[in-house]
Formats: structure tokens, sequence, C-alpha cells
């Protein structure tokens, strides 16, 4: 049933990118050109979003537990530091030049239209590079302090 249920949930979530207008990268781009052809239409498909997942998770938080989990897994880290900051301008920035969300270009995938797949394959090959660069980091960090 889990199985289930994570399928129809990517497909709802892909379905949703596909008629917010999120899967076209020149709608995307359109948005963040605010001194050119502006589109704010991408505006009410985040703000719809967020009045629906809002009082989605407020009902799930108040079950007390997930229905496939003995817990719910809620990110503490609420520090601050260079790696977020720069995460988050590397994905914005990724984002207003490709037009694609990182999230929104898996479901599009499926188009295999070639610029949705180089820059999906550039971001997968971006996240196995940066896992593999803050594990050598750790571990060079472990060793100098073992020094």
């Amino acid at each position: 049933m889990e199985k289930i249920l994570t399928y129809i949930a990517g497909l709802m979530f892909g379905v949703g990118v596909s008629l917010g207008g999120m899967a076209n990268p020149a709608k995307v781009q359109n948005f963040f050109d605010v001194f050119g052809i502006w589109d704010p239409s991408l505006a009410f498909v985040m703000g719809g979003a967020v009045l629906i997942t809002a009082p989605g998770y407020w009902l799930v938080f108040r079950r007390g537990k997930p229905l496939f989990a003995s817990g719910f897994s809620v990110p503490t880290n609420r520090t601050i530091d260079v790696k977020l900051i720069g995460g988050s301008a590397v994905f914005g920035i990724g984002w207003g030049i490709a037009g694609f969300c990182p999230g929104a270009s898996i479901p599009v995938t499926a188009t295999l239209n070639p610029d949705v797949l180089i820059f999906t394959g550039a971001m997968i090959a971006g996240i196995f590079t940066a896992k593999g660069l803050m594990a050598w980091s750790a571990s060079r960090n472990l060793q100098a302090d073992q020094a």
C-alpha cells in the first residue's frame, strides 16, 4: 500500500507541475524577468500550493505519527551557514538560467526533451559531486583533528 500511495503522490506532483506551467522553462524564466516580459502566474501556482499544503501539514502532524513509519522525520538543524546560502544561491541561479526547478525536472524527463535530460543529468551529477566533496572534506577534517 505504501508504494501505491507513493506512486499516486508522485503522479499528482507531476500532473500539478505540468498543469501549473512549471514544466515550461519559458514560463519560469518569464516569472524571473521582472523588468521584461514578467509573468506573475507562477506566484499564484506557488501560493495555491502553500494554501493546500499548510492545512495538509497541520492535519498530518495532528495524527502524532505517519501511516508507514514510527515517527516524523523533521529536520532539526536551524543553522544558517555557507553551505545553506551557497546551495540556495546555486538552486536559484540554476532555476533562473535553465527554467527548471530540480524537483519539477524529474517528471518532465518523461518528455525526453534533450534540454530537460541534460539539465537533470547535470543536476544528478552535481548532487553526487557535492556528496563526494563533502565526504572528502569531512575525512580531511577528521584526519587533521587526529593529527
